[in-house]
């Protein structure tokens, strides 16, 4: 079975850049304690504050899409409603 890589590019709006950091942190520790997580790293661009990068690792895709339905999730979601300027998920597995 082939684990899965995640690269899930954010970014906030100008004016909102600390309440989704905030609200990205709170996903670390509940995420990472799922079943399936292998890790889960936040990353903050040095040049634009505003974007931030989740790397993940998960044992299969199966394990990721349950935690994609959790509802600390759907908690972020409407936390950081109209502060997202764009959310884009790669689905990557490792080929080296």
């Amino acid at each position: 079975m082939t684990k899965l890589t995640i690269v899930a590019n954010i970014v906030a709006k100008q004016d909102k850049i600390e309440l989704v950091k905030s609200e990205l942190q709170n996903l670390i520790d509940t995420t990472r304690a799922e079943e399936g997580c292998v890790n889960y790293d936040l990353h903050q661009d040095n040049d634009n504050p505003a974007h931030f990068l989740f790397f993940e690792n998960w044992e299969t895709r199966d394990l990721w899409r349950k935690h994609m339905e959790n509802d600390h999730l759907a908690a972020y979601i409407a936390a950081t409603e109209g502060a997202v300027e764009s959310f884009v998920v790669h689905e990557m597995t490792q080929v080296g």
